[in-house]
């Protein structure tokens, strides 16, 4: 079992930057796909960044190319996502994901994961 706590979110102006950070518990970290994704209000949840397990380099929505980077470490068993030059656009609620149904080119959609944390608010102002 996987439990996800995010944290880092706030109140932002367009241009700045925030870093998100996702705790992990359990072992079973090491050995799980990671995601970012994003849900807007009145919108769906959609995908942000991912490692892929079967891949070596992290893969991103082209919405945030260039801008958010994700990062894995796990000696401290966390996630982040490290997201510059934001945009007003990018509000939303936050999740990080995990699953450990490693499946080869399934990593974009929410139903991909099993295991989700509670979500952390990012808010960018114009």
């Amino acid at each position: 079992q996987v439990q996800l706590v995010e944290s880092g979110g706030g109140l932002v102006q367009a241009g700045g930057s925030l870093r998100l950070s996702c705790a992990a518990s359990g072992r079973t970290f090491s050995t799980s796909q990671m995601a970012w994704f994003r849900q807007a209000p009145g919108k769906e949840r959609e995908f942000v960044a991912v490692f892929t397990w079967s891949g070596g380099s992290p893969y991103y929505a082209d919405s945030v190319k260039g801008r958010f980077t994700i990062s894995r470490d796990n000696t401290k068993n966390t996630v982040s996502l490290q997201m510059n030059s934001l945009k007003p656009e990018d509000t939303a609620v936050y999740y990080c994901a995990a699953t450990k149904q490693l499946r080869i080119g399934i990593f974009g959609r929410p139903d991909d994961y099993e295991y989700w944390g509670q979500g952390t608010q990012v808010t960018v102002s114009s």
